[in-house]
């Protein structure tokens, strides 16, 4: 029994990390294949290989902070507890797909152990304010180095990508050796520099997604001794790694992440700020938000290339991210000739992006009172 008991714990686990794989691919590499840079495949092998570099290094750290420091026993995480736990976790991920609003599976998981924790009285509550003191510094940084970006470089920025751009591959895959080998296809200097920072941008994301997401994988494995830190991290990175090769292709196809339905510059941008924020609070040890962070990296580039009015030499005025650098007089025209609105769309909807931050906070308080409820009820610790 209790080695039944360990095999669907195990699995639950895998299962997490197959939909942390299928669903973080795509942010991170959306924008590389959405431009038709590399193929779905090398999307989702660089997904697997850069994840578990961010888990074997920084990663630690966070499933230290999870596994060993948010609780003051760790022998809590049974095997039991750790079924609730990450049950909870892959309910989460799954409503977050269902509903269209990604949900921080980093706070859900701080959540459930938190709710653990006050139902055991064993809370380490200090390491809970420093967390929970991060994630208020995290998007308030974010958006203010969005809008310090979108207000002063954007458009420079924006134009270098739009020149140096093409719709020919960077990489193609050779098969027809025995070993398929990637080879670089474009020969243009600018193509390639432009081509290679968005590959480039997806690795980082995809770096930071395992410095994070390891830990909401198996943190209460580790911190229960079921597995030790190296098996964990190895089994963690495989479980991503067949996420990102099988059920991200959909992902990537579809393209449906809110990140990858910017222009690309701006998912660019944000990808790049969210990332480097993800990584320095991991560094500290600290559980971060990628989704949370990016929301509101979004909405301060959007915001601000609200307020910036840019005269080129044509006369021409640029508007806000996403209108193509269009006089703002010809989108309202485009726009009134579709459905007679005399205003003009902006890509920053503020009701929005608060409406999609609620719910992104509330996700994680359910699942804490939702722990605390069922530790409460059934104390299997």
């Amino acid at each position: 029994m209790p080695e039944l008991l360990l095999i669907f714990t195990i699995l639950i686990a895998v299962f997490v990390g197959f939909n942390i794989g299928g669903s973080t691919t795509a942010p991170a590499f959306g924008p590389a294949v959405g431009a038709s840079l590399v193929p779905k495949v090398v999307a989702g092998g660089l997904m697997a290989v850069f994840f578990g570099l961010g888990a074997a290094t920084i990663g630690r750290r966070v499933v230290d902070t999870l596994g060993q420091q948010l609780l003051n026993d760790s022998s809590l995480f049974t095997l039991e507890s750790s079924i609730v736990i990450l049950g909870l976790i892959g309910i989460v991920l799954f409503a977050g797909n269902r509903t269209g609003v990604p949900a921080s599976t980093s706070m859900t998981t701080v959540g459930a152990i938190a709710g653990l924790g006050m139902a055991s009285g064993e809370l380490q509550w200090a390491t809970m304010r420093e967390i929970v003191f991060w994630w208020t510094i995290a998007p308030i940084a974010g958006f203010a180095v969005s809008v310090a970006i979108g207000y002063f470089y954007y458009q420079r920025f924006d134009d270098w990508i739009s020149e140096s751009s093409s719709n020919e591959p960077l990489f193609a895959v050779d098969r027809s050796g025995t070993i398929p080998s990637m080879t670089v296809t474009s020969s243009q200097r600018d193509e390639l520099l432009a081509g290679g920072v968005v590959v480039v941008v997806g690795c980082l994301m995809a770096f930071s997604s395992g410095t994070s997401n390891i830990a909401n994988i198996v943190a209460p494995l580790i911190g229960g001794d079921v597995l030790d830190m190296p098996v964990g991290i190895v089994l963690g990175s495989i479980a991503v790694a067949l996420g990102a090769l099988t059920i991200a292709r959909r992902t990537l196809e579809t393209l449906g992440n809110d990140i990858v339905k910017l222009p690309l510059p701006a998912a660019l941008v944000a990808s790049t700020v969210s990332a480097a924020i993800i990584i320095t609070l991991s560094l500290l040890g600290i559980p971060a938000s990628f989704v949370i962070v990016a929301t509101v990296s979004i909405a301060g580039l959007g915001w601000s290339r609200t307020l910036r009015v840019d005269d080129d030499s044509g006369g021409r005025k640029r508007g806000p991210v996403g209108d193509g650098g269009l006089d703002p007089a010809e989108v309202r025209g485009t726009i009134a000739s579709k459905d007679d609105s005399s205003e003009s769309e902006l890509e920053f909807d503020p009701f929005e992006s608060a409406r999609v931050l609620t719910l992104q906070h509330v996700i994680p308080v359910v699942a804490t009172v939702g722990a605390y409820a069922v530790f409460s009820v059934a104390p299997v610790y």
